[in-house]
């Protein structure tokens, strides 16, 4: 599938990424995909105006059965390597998050999954030294996320809460 830009008129492929995924190209890709609680990080270099996305689930894996980027500590180290496999440099990667949506009401305070998720992700990115240029993140509003690996430009569509639909339905 391929997508038609006005700016260029040119057509890029698409992709959807797949929560527990990770995407990154030496070419363009727009790249679509869906959050709630789950975090999406895009990185983009600048310089070689290519980049790169992730979708986790949980922030960090605790050791059992497989390291895959379901997990942030997994995920986000392996988007920066998929990066440098492409030529990209660490230091001029910039970053960009999204998603962290409390996604249950009433056991959000439990488990505060959107929110841990967020901060690692912040935490990851300090760490590496990767600058957070935009975030759009937590609130109660899953997100539907479609990311230009060329320009770096996201676009952003927040959904209605869930409990709207509830209200409406008379549930």
């Amino acid at each position: 599938m391929t997508c038609h830009t006005a700016e260029t008129g040119h057509s890029l492929p698409t992709h959807y990424l797949h929560p527990g995924n990770i995407f990154a190209a030496a070419y363009p890709h727009k790249v679509t995909t869906v959050l709630g609680s789950c975090i999406a990080v895009c990185l983009w270099d600048p310089h070689l105006r290519i980049g790169g996305i992730n979708h986790y689930l949980l922030p960090l894996w605790n050791g059992e059965g497989l390291p895959t980027p379901r997990y942030g500590s997994v995920a986000i180290p392996l988007l920066v390597e998929k990066l440098k496999e492409h030529g990209s440099v660490q230091g001029k990667m910039v970053a960009k998050i999204f998603g962290g949506a409390a996604m249950w009401y009433g056991n959000e305070n439990a488990y505060a999954v959107g929110e841990r998720n967020a901060s690692f992700a912040r935490r990851c990115l300090e760490e590496l030294r990767i600058p957070v240029i935009g975030a759009d993140i937590g609130g109660d509003v899953g997100r539907k996320i479609v990311f230009d690996t060329e320009s770096g430009l996201v676009l952003l569509r927040r959904n209605r809460p869930a409990q709207m639909d509830q209200v409406k339905k008379g549930l």
